[in-house]
């Protein structure tokens, strides 16, 4: 990647991915990203599960009752946890790292799309995160707040568009001052 501002330009939610898996150097360029991502006090409360059975994948599929079912098909998952009792922002903590990921792997030329664990559920109503704990035997003191799948893309999709950006979100000094 060029630089930064390209890089968030071309990151975009990635639901199709092609058959290639990922190498070795690959993988472990993604969990660099993961483990050097800030966090409150460095305190690190999150830990990362590396899922690239496809068995499990196609298990981790059913997790919510909509927006997984891409998960089977992508190289990998990166299942992203936390502790709460590590810390009191353990939730920013770990949405960081996830998107310390997503950005990673687009400059790896991968593609990646968040899945939401936390707050959702499954078809059947239990929560998300219990499910996915059960599934890869998570213990029981960490929470899961995503699912990072990651692949090869199977589909091209158009950079952000700047024209599209909502400038009448961002205000200065105070809400609505000029």
């Amino acid at each position: 990647m060029e630089n930064f501002s390209e890089l968030i330009k071309t990151r975009r939610s990635m639901r199709k991915f092609t058959d290639e898996e990922l190498n070795q150097e690959e993988v472990v360029t993604l969990l660099k990203a993961a483990l050097m991502s800030p966090a409150s006090k460095r305190s690190n409360p999150w830990q990362f599960i590396v899922v690239d059975d496809k068995a499990l994948l196609k298990e981790l599929v059913h997790c919510k009752e909509h927006g997984a079912s891409f998960l089977g098909e992508a190289a990998l998952a990166i299942v992203v946890t936390a502790d709460p009792l590590a810390s009191d922002v353990w939730v920013e903590d770990a949405s960081i790292a996830s998107i310390m990921l997503q950005l990673q792997a687009e400059d790896l030329g991968l593609g990646s799309c968040w899945i939401q664990v936390r707050e959702r559920y499954t078809a059947t109503g239990m929560p998300s995160g219990e499910f996915v704990q059960g599934v890869l035997d998570i213990p029981l003191q960490l929470q899961v707040v995503s699912i990072i799948a990651i692949g090869h893309k199977g589909i091209e999709r158009k950079s952000f568009d700047e024209e599209n950006l909502q400038w009448e979100k961002i205000h200065i000094n105070k809400f609505g001052g000029q």
